[in-house]
């Protein structure tokens, strides 16, 4: 069995090769993630987009390098970051930015804005609100695939402030005890909200929380996509071969504030810079052109592309309709002739 440490694999970078299609997948799902976020937040600023924004640009190697380690079929939870995790996947733009705009066009028909997409026909079951609720809940649908016997696991990914939550604790304890196909995910961005880690928990390394549960656990570079590709990979053979759960700490950074309404004034512009020497984007380009897999040229259209994309998801976002006021009282139950909705 795996050792509840695995320091020395979690620091030492990769020298592995991956097909040119990998690494030019890598590129382009990030890269889209990046410019329509940057989209999205200048739309925030003209009150196009309302409410909450949360803005994932920096951390986009936590999810395109899982989703390339992963399986069809594999599941994905997560906290209200959230528009990243379904881009990666697969789902299309237009219908993430129309919920952005709270359109009926939307993944989640307008009515979960940008904290609460989903969809299941790509596996992704959801952005949530509740700081940690989406932890047990990561827990459950990989009991649900244990139960049924699919060979599938649940990626379950969660904030650096959600590990405060008892209910981490609980899901952590019962997914051990029951050998759950579950890699929980700590997306450790050095800031629960305005807060660091540091002033809010004796244990900086959030990894070592696993080893009170004797679960599997690694810290990793976050900002490395290739990095974050073999953390997962090697949770993921664990999870499918009946070993259990594993706890990943993806050592990552987001440019932006927490939300839209954060000035972020709690860090310096010196700290930011510094995170952004490695950005995960330009790694991975530096990668290509070092391996002479692509052109400058090649990546400028690649970039055309998903300028013409993001256009394309604020065009349709734009010109789709509101839903109409008795929708509110749909999708309220599985059941729709459940007793409790009457006129």
């Amino acid at each position: 069995m795996a050792s509840v440490k695995d320091k020395k694999n979690s620091r030492a970078k990769s020298k592995s090769d991956f097909p040119k299609e990998t690494y030019m997948e890598w590129y382009e799902s990030m890269l889209l993630m990046r410019k329509f976020e940057e989209k999205a937040g200048q739309l925030y600023g003209q009150q196009k987009i309302k409410g909450f924004c949360h803005l994932y640009i920096g951390q986009e190697a936590c999810v395109a390098g899982a989703v390339s380690a992963l399986e069809k079929g594999d599941k994905y939870i997560t906290a209200y970051r959230d528009h990243a995790h379904p881009m990666a996947l697969g789902s299309d733009p237009k219908a993430i930015m129309a919920e952005l705009y709270g359109k009926e066009t939307g993944i989640s028909k307008g009515k979960g804005g940008s904290m609460h997409m989903f969809d299941k026909e790509n596996g992704f079951f959801g952005g949530h609100g509740i700081v940690g609720g989406q932890v047990p809940l990561g827990a459950g649908i990989a009991f649900a695939e244990q139960y049924n016997n699919t060979g599938k696991l649940c990626m379950t990914y969660m904030g650096d402030g959600a590990v405060r939550q008892g209910a981490f604790h609980e899901a952590l304890n019962m997914a051990m005890t029951m050998k759950l196909p579950v890699i929980f995910c700590i997306e450790n961005n050095g800031y629960a909200m305005g807060t660091s880690v540091a002033r809010t928990s004796n244990v900086t390394g959030l990894d070592d929380l696993g080893s009170s549960y004797q679960m599997p656990s690694e810290s990793i570079d976050g900002m490395s996509v290739i990095d974050v590709h073999h953390a997962v990979a090697r949770a993921a053979k664990r999870a499918r071969a009946g070993e259990g759960p594993t706890l990943l700490e993806f050592r990552t950074y987001r440019y932006k504030g927490h939300s839209m309404s954060d000035p972020a004034k709690y860090r310096t512009k010196e700290e930011v810079e510094q995170y952004k020497q490695r950005d995960p984007i330009e790694q991975i380009k530096a990668e290509i052109l070092d391996k002479k897999l692509a052109t400058e040229k090649d990546l400028e259209a690649i970039g055309n592309k998903i300028k013409e994309i993001v256009n394309e998801s604020v065009k349709f976002a734009e010109e789709s309709p509101f839903p109409p006021a008795e929708h509110a009282y749909t999708d309220v139950y599985a059941d729709p002739s459940y007793p409790f909705l009457e006129d």
